[in-house]
């Protein structure tokens, strides 16, 4: 026990952040199961999703926090790639990081370093993804928490819950289609494969297009209904 604390225990990246997501979805829902005695669907999806949003707030708050060390980073990851042909992306989600560092800003710098390789706006602060996704890590993580513990405890009369969740889902739906127009009409997509545009581009953003419309229906049955029925309470 005394070497591995000399020597730094260490987490593997993605195993953290899918730990992470994982055991805070679960502490929600417990919640919501010991005070009506079931779990719903639409709950369980639209928390997965604000606690997906609350951990990527913090890899953007990181963003903002080490912007010059992210055109370094993105340097460094673009020789390496050339170098040994592995993926940037895969390397960082696969490597371990020190438990004493594991929330540290410049650590989680390498998410955006290794994601420049798909889209280089994330290494030029003029753009219009490096400073959405900015505005998306300060606003949303209070707003959205706000609104999962009215969604659990309903503190807050549906109706307003509802206006609240409009305004978060659609915000969320709107900026993230515009980011991939955005990403096509820069031309972007040339510069990498149509695999790549999939799994580094099209399928990570789908999930604040995707979960978003589930929410904004939600919330607008929260509106409607004047009620919290829509999440099984």
């Amino acid at each position: 026990m005394h070497s591995l604390r000399a020597a730094g225990m260490k987490v593997p990246v993605a195993l953290f952040a899918a730990a992470t997501i994982a055991l805070l979805t679960l502490g929600w829902n417990a919640v919501s199961y010991r005070l009506y005695g079931g779990l719903d669907p639409v709950y369980l999806l639209l928390s997965l999703f604000l606690m997906i949003n609350l951990l990527i707030a913090w890899w953007e708050c990181c963003l903002y926090w080490r912007r010059d060390y992210i055109e370094e980073r993105a340097r460094y990851w673009r020789e390496r790639r050339a170098e040994t042909g592995l993926t940037p992306a895969v390397e960082f989600l696969t490597s371990s990081v020190p438990l004493r560092r594991i929330l540290s800003p410049t650590v989680w710098a390498d998410v955006w370093a290794t994601y420049c390789q798909y889209d280089r706006s994330y290494a030029d602060r003029r753009t219009y993804g490096f400073n959405v996704d900015i505005g998306n890590g300060f606003f949303t993580p209070i707003v959205s928490l706000v609104l999962l513990g009215a969604m659990t405890f309903e503190f807050l009369p549906a109706v307003l819950t509802g206006i609240l969740g409009v305004a978060l889902f659609w915000q969320w739906f709107y900026v993230s289609s515009l980011y991939v127009v955005s990403f096509y009409v820069a031309g972007r997509q040339r510069r990498i494969s149509s695999a790549e545009i999939w799994i580094y581009v099209i399928g990570p953003n789908s999930v604040w297009v995707l979960f978003p419309l589930l929410g904004l229906y939600a919330a607008v049955r929260l509106i409607l209904d004047g009620n919290y029925g829509v999440l099984g309470h």
